[in-house]
This record gives structure tokens, sequence and C-alpha cells, in this order.
């Protein structure tokens, strides 16, 4: 089937494929770092858990053309803009999923490591963190399945990845070229769902 559209755009979509991915996967990383460090930050600092938590919900409601419009007068086009909003756009669901797991490790456990003389690092380094490693992955989980999928709005900007097929496919009315980015990032979703999921379990399990 010379049509068929994985056949008629292969080496292309394994293109934009790796575009897709390269963006998320800076987003996310630098999501993680940013984010976890603020999770902990708000179970130790109590009065900025409101603020921090509100300006991850504001940012998270912000439309993502919106978000990338706004972004443009200050970096320009291209990949940078779209790093930064995926970036923005996983922040919640990371803080949000570290604050949640850290809180909810058992206090007896907590009370038994400080009573083995640990401090405040090691309590947070070797039992909390550990413990709340399920939990804290469930954040990154989400975050990821939705930097996928506002990633194909980035090609609005020149962004590249697998958009770029559904701007062209739309632009031309041609449903093979939607699929072509469509079935490809909804695929990159559920694999990262799936995996993440099963890391997720694995340490939840050992919780």
């Amino acid at each position: 089937m010379n049509n068929f559209f994985l056949v008629r755009y292969g080496s292309e979509i394994v293109q934009r494929m790796g575009e897709h991915l390269l963006l998320v996967g800076i987003a996310i990383a630098i999501a993680i770092g940013v984010s976890i460090p603020l999770g902990v930050l708000i179970t130790r600092q109590k009065k900025l858990r409101q603020p921090i938590l509100a300006i991850a919900n504001i940012l998270q409601t912000i439309p993502s053309l919106a978000m990338f419009g706004l972004l443009i007068p200050i970096v320009g086009i291209g990949a940078v803009p779209a790093i930064i909003a995926l970036t923005l756009y996983s922040f919640l669901p990371i803080i949000r999923n570290t604050y949640t797991g850290i809180i909810t490790v058992d206090p007896a456990v907590r009370e038994a490591g400080r009573g083995m003389g640990m401090t405040d690092w090691q309590l947070l380094s070797r039992v909390e963190l550990p413990l709340a490693a399920g939990v804290i992955l469930a954040g990154v989980r989400v975050a990821v399945v939705i930097a996928v999928g506002i990633a194909t709005i980035a090609a609005a900007i020149g962004a590249g990845g697998l958009g770029v097929f559904i701007f062209r496919g739309i632009a031309v009315v041609n449903n093979d070229l939607i699929l072509a980015g469509a079935v490809p990032a909804a695929a990159i979703a559920l694999l990262a769902d799936y995996g993440i999921g099963w890391l997720e379990k694995r340490f939840t399990v050992k919780r």
C-alpha cells in the first residue's frame, strides 16, 4: 500500500519524531530539575506552598497558543520558546506530586530517622524522597503526556516536531498528513505513559 501514510512519509516521520522527543525531553529534564526542589521547598516552608502552587496553576491554565504568543516577543520563534512553554506546563503535576509524596510519608518513619540522628538532608534523601518516588513519578508521567500533546502545537512557531504534519495536513485538507503527525504523537504518549507507569508501580510497591 504505497499510499499508506507511514510508508509515504516514513523518513520524515522519523525526523519529526526525533525533533518532538528532543523538545519534550529537554523540557521535562528542566522541569524535573526545577519542580522537585520546589516541591521539597514547600514541604519545609509552608508559607510558600500557596503562592508556588497558585503560580503553577495559573501557568497550566494559559492556552498553549497564547503562551507561545507571549514568548515570541521575548525569545523569538523556534525550539527555545517551545521548550520554555513545555517546561512551564510541566511544573504543576511534578511540584504537586513531590509535595504530596513527601507529606504523606508515615510520620513514624520520620521520627525513626530523627531518632537515628539523621539531619534534615539525610532524612529527605534517604527516607522521604525514596518513599515518595512512586508519587513523584506519577506527576512526571502526567507532565510527559501533557508535553507530548502540547509539543504538536509548537510547530506553529517553527519548533518542528510531529505538529508539522498536522498543520500541513490542515492547510491542504489532507487526512494522511494529519494522521502522519497525530498517530506517532499518540504512540509516543502511550509508550511514555506505560513506561513511566511501570516504574511508578515498582516504586509504589517499595513504598
